[in-house]
């Protein structure tokens, strides 16, 4: 179990950057369920194909996919990963 005082030290260090981390972890999310629906797959059918969903939980926090587990779930849905620079 997680204790609460450095899990608030940890958010709290720099509320503004915690927010931008969760932003983009939560923009990918909706990135690879857009992926997998789009593939015509459930989740279960997906890791038939022995590819965990990098979008599941793990004790409620989004797990922070490799990109060799990116690379495994774009084969997996048919797709292919592109990594694209954007800013500065």
């Amino acid at each position: 179990m997680t204790e609460l005082k450095p899990l608030k030290n940890h958010l709290t260090e720099d509320p503004e950057e915690e927010c931008k981390r969760v932003d983009e972890e939560r923009a990918l999310a909706e990135a690879l369920v857009r992926v997998r629906e789009a593939a015509k797959l459930t989740q279960a059918e997906v890791a038939r194909r022995g590819r965990h969903d990098p979008v599941r939980k793990a004790g409620g926090r989004p797990l922070s996919p490799s990109f060799a587990t990116l690379r495994r779930y774009a084969e997996a849905t048919g797709t292919r990963l592109a990594v694209v620079r954007t800013g500065g």
